[in-house]
């Protein structure tokens, strides 16, 4: 090889790890924190009495466990990973009567609804990101991934709001699930009030 071709193959590898470099600069991998972190899931009821017995059962999944990589220059390589103990799901009682929340908390972790003793946790593996809007701090984006609850998994797109503040990164968003692709039977109480197909679950998720 000649001088000049020496010089010229260090030249183009210089620049390949300067490039790997600044893009590894703006990736940034956050763990996140569980004890800042959760998500609120709101089951809608129906029936003749729904409005009489309130709108909605709330249950708070305080327990958030996994990681988030951000790649600001080439959002393609950015990931989500997020697992949710199904056992930790709380009923919080809001909208009903302090005796109804513990038949309601058994029956939504008993085998009709997600039957935490065979599936112990909820899990979220995003396939792909892309940024929609960048604006100082705070970004939107959509996670597109796969949901897996009850051990069956379904394509979700989730719209989120990203704020990055130092060394700390907060996820806000909301998004809807259908109880019955995943195998759970929206459940009746007495064939008076049933509860709807759909849920939203909204989350703030807090990373370091």
């Amino acid at each position: 090889m000649t001088r000049q071709g020496a010089a010229l193959t260090v030249l183009v590898v210089g620049v390949a790890v300067a490039a790997a470099a600044a893009r590894g600069a703006a990736t940034r991998p956050y763990t996140i924190d569980a004890s800042r972190s959760s998500a609120t899931i709101e089951v809608g009821k129906s029936g003749a009495f729904s409005f009489a017995a309130g709108h909605t059962h709330e249950v708070l999944a305080p327990a958030m466990t996994g990681t988030i990589v951000l790649d600001l220059d080439d959002p393609a390589h950015s990931s989500v990973r997020v697992t949710i103990d199904a056992s930790a799901l709380k009923v919080t009682g809001k909208g009903e009567s302090a005796r109804d929340v513990p038949k309601v908390q058994e029956t939504m972790a008993g085998t009709q609804v997600l039957d935490v003793q065979r599936y112990p946790t909820i899990a979220f593996a995003s396939t792909s990101v892309s940024i929609k809007t960048h604006t100082g701090a705070t970004l939107d984006v959509m996670v597109t991934g796969q949901l897996t609850i009850r051990g069956v998994a379904h394509e979700m797109n989730v719209p989120v709001s990203v704020r990055m503040e130092g060394s700390t990164l907060t996820a806000t968003g909301r998004f809807p699930v259908k109880q019955t692709e995943y195998g759970m039977k929206p459940v009746s109480v007495g064939g008076v009030v049933s509860v709807k197909d759909v849920v939203n679950i909204s989350f703030t998720i807090v990373g370091h």
